[in-house]
């Protein structure tokens, strides 16, 4: 896909400390730093102490679908935990944990045989000699803030490293920490039709949110919300 397309999306690999903005007044690292490629926007976020997948896109229509929570796109992450997570843990996760928000939705848990083949992060994380550590890879539908991590400790097994790994069909293949590169037209179908086939876009496109409806009726005067 041509850079100057209008429906440009750019996969990029965010390194730990990098912010999901463009600017920051504080001078720390940003998005600015590693891609110089005008008016593309990251649809949704990662953390500035997590890593891996992010998408930039040009066109607001995708944008905003990837960024819904309400149509359970599938999003999956390689958490790094403290201690070994036995089956009884494993399904709490499956089957949702209780959080301060709510309880979390079923989500796919796995415990890896090895460590993934990740670069080592910089700074390196910090690990107790007394206490082992394992990789889990999780797959959520929804996107709710630091809630891997909250997932994790909610279970006993604090997360020390998070990577996001893929959004829907889309992952880091071919890319490394601080690198991106653009979806080409099959990956960009790929998306689309993973999207489509969420489990929640029929109950997102009927509910709040949805497609809007014209109510009949008296028209209200006075000044409109700027939210």
């Amino acid at each position: 896909m041509a850079l100057a397309d209008p429906d440009l999306v750019l996969r990029f690999w965010k390194p730990y400390g990098v912010l999901t903005a463009f600017t920051d007044r504080d001078g720390r690292e940003t998005l600015a730093d590693h891609i110089d490629i005008p008016d593309v926007y990251a649809a949704g976020r990662l953390d500035r102490d997590s890593e891996g997948l992010l998408l930039l896109t040009r066109g607001k229509a995708l944008r905003t679908r990837l960024m819904r929570p309400d149509i359970g796109h599938p999003r999956a992450y390689l958490a790094q935990v403290e201690g070994v997570p036995d089956e009884s843990a494993l399904d709490r996760l499956r089957r949702g944990v209780d959080l301060k928000d709510g309880r979390s939705r079923p989500a796919e848990a796995e415990l890896l045989d090895a460590a993934p083949a990740l670069p080592p992060r910089d700074p390196p994380i910090r690990v107790r000699l007394s206490v082992p550590d394992r990789w889990i890879r999780l797959t959520l539908t929804e996107g709710r803030n630091r809630q891997v991590r909250r997932m994790t400790a909610a279970v006993g097994h604090p997360t020390l490293r998070l990577v996001r790994e893929r959004i829907g069909p889309i992952g880091l293949e071919g890319l490394s920490p601080g690198g991106w590169a653009a979806l080409t037209g099959d990956e960009l179908d790929a998306l689309r039709a993973s999207l489509d086939a969420a489990p929640g876009r029929a109950a997102a496109l009927s509910g709040p949110g949805g497609p809007s409806r014209r109510v009949r009726g008296r028209r209200r005067r006075g000044p409109r919300s700027r939210g």
